[in-house]
């Protein structure tokens, strides 16, 4: 049986004043959608005095991690961060359940997949696209940033055109412009196989390939797929179809979308207008004024 955890080989060994244990996808806890997520944030002693408290449990994070010291130990009733005191504890068990089934090994194996994946797409990637941040020996670490900077200079395709295309090829858009600015972040994890690692790499090739018909002047980026996608099923099935590519460029670009298509519900929305104005969906007060009355 492994070791029990010690001083030695827990997260507070490596010396750093803050650590975030981020199980939104290393312990398996979903990632993206919205959440859920969750990510516990150890200190060291003399950041103690600075961590949220809590008006219902004054010892609720110092109780939580065991610690009984209490020299270190700094009751706070007031500075609450989130109604719960610790967080969305609910979903931890996930996280135990997957690190106790997998073990030191398992969770090591995991470790050196993710690693691979993530190599492995930026070097079939590279060249088509400008990969960030690789070190001496030219490898990445979990997870590779392509920057669209360039081609949007010389194109005017942005990261935007590139992760709404993505749902015409049947894929969710990794993180865009996080870390960096007008590109995209890869995070394969350990999770996909081969042929869904391969599927990635041919659609971005291939979106590669429809920028480059953009660059060359076949067709201008307002007209093309790029900047009109993703293309919905209503699009795709209208009577009228006035755009100078093809329909079946438009919803089948690439041979597995026929076998397994992932239809976007909505066309090309304004981001950033959503994001600065306030749009609600549901009904308004008065309607359920009007429920109230009639049940008196």
């Amino acid at each position: 049986p492994p070791p029990p955890p010690t001083l030695q080989n827990s997260p507070g060994a490596i010396g750093a004043d803050v650590c975030h244990l981020n199980l939104h996808k290393t312990f398996c806890i979903p990632h993206g959608g919205g959440g859920p997520g969750v990510g516990s944030i150890g200190v060291a002693a003399h950041l103690a005095p600075f961590l949220p408290g809590h008006c219902i449990d004054a010892l609720a994070s110092s109780d939580l991690c065991g610690n009984k010291d209490s020299s270190i130990t700094v009751a706070k009733n007031h500075g609450a961060i989130a109604a719960a005191p610790f967080g969305s504890a609910s979903i931890l068990p996930i996280t135990w359940m997957y690190i106790k089934m997998m073990g030191p090994e398992g969770l090591r194996r995991a470790t050196e997949h993710a690693i691979l994946n993530a190599n492995y797409m930026a070097q079939r990637l590279d060249g088509a696209y400008d990969i960030l941040f690789r070190g001496k020996n030219g490898q990445c670490a979990h997870e590779f940033i392509m920057d669209l900077g360039p081609l949007k200079a010389s194109t005017g395709v942005t990261e935007e055109d590139v992760a709404k295309r993505l749902q015409d090829y049947g894929f969710h858009s990794p993180t865009m412009s996080w870390p960096v600015s007008g590109a995209l972040m890869v995070e394969p994890t350990e999770s996909e196989d081969l042929a869904e690692l391969n599927r990635f790499c041919d659609a971005m090739l291939a979106i590669r390939a429809e920028i480059e018909e953009i660059g060359l002047g076949k067709i201008s980026l307002e007209n093309s797929p790029l900047r009109n996608a993703p293309h919905t099923l209503n699009a795709i099935m209208a009577d009228e179809w006035d755009r100078p590519y093809s329909r079946n460029a438009a919803a089948f670009p690439a041979p597995w979308c026929r076998n397994n298509k992932f239809w976007p519900t909505v066309g090309r929305v304004d981001n950033v207008h959503g994001d600065r104005n306030l749009i609600c969906t549901c009904p308004p007060i008065s309607a359920y004024e009007e429920e109230i009355s009639k049940v008196a």
